[in-house]
């Protein structure tokens, strides 16, 4: 017994190692990709022969494969340098004669937002640094004017614009600093709202809106790094918590010459509210989504940039919460824009005409009339576009000129992706686009035009693959990734098949599924259970799509002799109807913990191959939250836990995220009380990991430390790993990621062993 025990840990050691150090099962790259304006070819990034590790960027026709160097690697080694730039990004001129290289990027929070920007002249070749004596990565977001003549960036919190005849710089904002914030956004906005380049160059070139933040008086919270020098050092950032003071956000235009800003006035206290999205409609005109606090009502405003004077377009409102819409397309030049919204219980997109939709009284009749067919476009009525018994996933794009908006949706399977297409003039039904024949999970980036697309497809055992399909036919046009390798090489790692199902929970509530099982599987035997778990409004585990490291090792522990389980409770955002998703407003981890016990005492009930003596429960985010809370509040149906940075109290939160699903902790004691994991931890009896990186700026190791107290306190034993100045994804430096992962399956070998009884 000990001998295959020891086997199963040497053979899943080594497939960690194989999925996460060698990193032997990495999906073929496409791209970077842009579709050039004729929406029938398109730019890439492919190695270059010469000189070695360059890159060059190539032009090709979409449909049938021509393909032109249009500038050679050769092109981008800076003078006096043996080396080539590397290509981390690229912006073409809106004239196509000059390239903007994003190089030597450096990360900024999540993504890699800070570097340097070189600008090639296709013409005559020339090939400069902008930001003039500016230190090397100290530059984010630059951009080309319209006329591709300017290019802005933001340096240290303030804004330039450099015109590259003759490089001149000039400074268009001054007063940047630690707390006030110009052209990109505080910490809460990019994590919650995903605000990081925080400027728009206006339709004629001639203006700059962008956003300001000022900070003070946001609370500090300081991580400490312990490593890397010989005394600690210290990293303070201004960090709301929920029920505390926000950043002060406003949005101004200034000239491209520089000179005042024009603050746009919009209502309300700017630390009450949030500015999530902002963007040009005509060189007059900005349209701004501003969010009330409690996150449930979102306010189109449209602003006049020469007085300031804001007015409401439109209101979006629920008694949950509401979205940020991302993408508003405008059409009818600019006199009507599309929105998505949950009004009629479904998430759908409605046309709203640009003057009058904020009419209150024309809003109440849309809500009376949403399924009546209306193509008259009445002032201050949303009209219905997308009819059908079903969620928009998302927005895609347009085909404005044939009439025809494109969406993500699947109305018959919350677990997949398709492509369908509505008419822009509200008539007929959906058609879906996607071949039936095609099941899984879809994706689309349409060219100019709506004829084309770049489109991957991937299912829960099948890699993604890239093509270039023409539309609304879905006919493949070229192949642009190959995972025919790949494909040979997962073979034996992906049987037997996941199998998806659906759960009946008690109370009319089904929920979705996928279980994965051993190669040498024995129904007459009975198997550890380990549950894989999110539960939040952020994200689904329960979809037919590749899900690269991660599933990789899923499938690892069930060859070791486990079966694997995820479940997606309600309040997730499943396609499944605003009542599904917003079922969990102010209990988040409360109603997910309950209804996720619930599947797993219903799955062993109906599988006698599913040993309930024998249940682990794993997460990472808010599944770490909600192991937490399955392992204190259900100590009889999960045994073992792995908790990877989790929140054990709301409180210690921030406001954007916490405050749009639980409300206010002011106002919902109680509900807080419940859905913070560490006052039920009197309840635990099992066998507890928690892991979490001591550097971890979004959710932070404070609360993992609070809950250590607390289980020590109550004389409760538990293990624990930190992994030192590491990120929420426990991510940096050598060897981190497949450590995490063989610490968190040694764990589950060591407390749940593998192999069936």
């Amino acid at each position: 017994m000990l001998a295959r025990q020891d086997d199963r840990v040497r053979t899943l050691d080594e497939q960690i190692g194989r999925i996460f150090d060698a990193n032997e099962y990495a999906v073929p790259r496409f791209g970077p990709a842009r579709w050039r304006p004729d929406g029938a070819s398109y730019t890439t990034v492919e190695a270059s022969a010469s000189p070695k590790g360059a890159s060059d960027i190539v032009g090709y026709d979409a449909a049938t494969g021509a393909r032109e160097v249009l500038v050679a690697g050769t092109r981008l080694v800076p003078a006096g340098q043996a080396a080539a730039l590397s290509i981390d990004d690229y912006a073409w001129s809106p004239d196509g004669r000059r390239l903007l290289i994003f190089t030597n990027t450096k990360k900024v929070w999540r993504d890699n937002t800070r570097g340097d920007y070189w600008v090639l002249g296709l013409e005559d070749g020339t090939l400069v640094k902008l930001g003039g004596s500016a230190p090397g990565s100290s530059l984010m977001f630059a951009k080309f004017s319209p006329d591709g003549t300017h290019v802005a960036y933001v340096r240290q919190n303030n804004i330039y614009v450099e015109r590259l005849a003759d490089r001149r710089i000039r400074q268009i904002t001054s007063d940047g600093s630690a707390t006030t914030i110009n052209g990109t956004s505080d910490w809460v906005y990019e994590e919650e709202l995903g605000v990081r380049d925080g400027f728009r160059w206006s339709p004629d070139g001639r203006a700059i809106a962008y956003w300001q933040f000022d900070t003070t008086g946001v609370g500090l919270f300081t991580l400490i790094n312990t490593t890397e020098s010989l005394y600690p050092a210290l990293m303070v950032i201004p960090y709301p918590k929920v029920g505390t003071t926000n950043s002060a956000a406003r949005i101004g235009v200034a000239s491209s010459d520089g000179g005042k800003t024009k603050w746009m006035r919009t209502p309300g206290d700017p630390r009450q509210t949030y500015l999530a999205r902002m963007d040009w409609i005509d060189a007059r005109t900005l349209a701004i989504q501003q969010l009330n606090r409690l996150q449930n009502q979102n306010d189109v405003l449209l602003a006049d940039v020469r007085s300031g004077e804001v007015r409401r377009a439109f209101r979006d409102e629920s008694k949950t919460w509401v979205d940020v819409v991302d993408h508003v397309e405008w059409i009818d030049n600019g006199a009507a824009f599309l929105w998505l919204s949950e009004r009629d219980g479904w998430r759908h997109i409605y046309r709203v005409p640009r003057e009058g939709g904020g009419d209150e009284e024309g809003t109440e009749r849309q809500h009376r009339t949403v399924r009546t067919v209306r193509r008259d476009f009445s002032p201050g009525v949303p009209l219905l576009l997308t009819r059908f018994d079903g969620d928009v996933i998302d927005l895609v794009g347009l085909d404005e000129p044939g009439g025809w908006v494109y969406f993500t949706a699947s109305p018959d399977n919350a677990t997949e992706q398709y492509l369908y297409r509505a008419r822009l003039d509200g008539a007929g039904t959906p058609e879906r686009v996607t071949p039936r024949d095609q099941a899984g999970t879809h994706g689309y980036v349409l060219a100019p035009g709506g004829r084309l697309a770049f489109h991957t497809w991937s299912r829960f055992d099948a890699p993604p693959a890239t093509d270039v399909v023409d539309l609304p036919g879905h006919a493949s046009k070229r192949l642009l990734t190959d995972v025919t390798a790949l494909k040979q090489k997962l073979a034996p790692l992906v049987r037997p098949a996941v199998e998806f199902f659906d759960v009946d929970i008690g109370d009319g509530v089904t929920l979705d599924g996928w279980m994965l099982k051993p190669s040498h599987f024995d129904p007459a035997r009975r198997y550890p259970v380990i549950a894989f778990v999110y539960g939040e409004p952020a994200s689904q585990t329960v979809v037919d799509r590749w899900g690269a490291g991660r599933t990789l090792f899923h499938r690892a522990l069930a060859e070791a002799g486990y079966i694997i389980v995820s479940v997606d409770n309600r309040g997730t955002p499943a396609p499944k109807g605003a009542a599904w998703r917003k079922a969990e407003y102010g209990a988040v981890g409360d109603l997910s913990s309950r209804e996720q016990a619930a599947a797993i005492r219903a799955l062993t009930a109906r599988h006698a191959y599913l040993d309930p003596e024998r249940i682990g429960i794993w997460g990472w985010s808010g599944g770490g939250s909600n192991t937490l809370q399955a392992m204190f509040r259900f100590p009889d149906v999960f045994h073992v836990g792995v908790s990877v940075a989790p929140v054990p109290d709301k409180a210690l939160y921030d406001t954007i995220y916490q405050e749009r699903y639980m409300g206010l902790p002011q106002e919902n004691v109680e509900g807080y009380r419940v859905a913070s994991p560490i006052n039920h931890a009197a309840g635990l009896k099992g066998q507890l990991l928690l892991i979490h990186g001591s550097g971890d700026d979004n959710v932070h190791y404070q609360g993992t430390e609070r809950l250590i107290n607390k289980l020590i306190e109550l004389r409760k034993s538990f293990d624990v790993m930190v992994y030192p100045n590491r990120t929420h994804a426990i991510a940096e430096g050598p060897g981190t990621t497949a450590h995490v992962y063989r610490r968190i399956a040694r764990h589950f070998l060591t407390y749940l062993p593998a192999g069936a009884r």
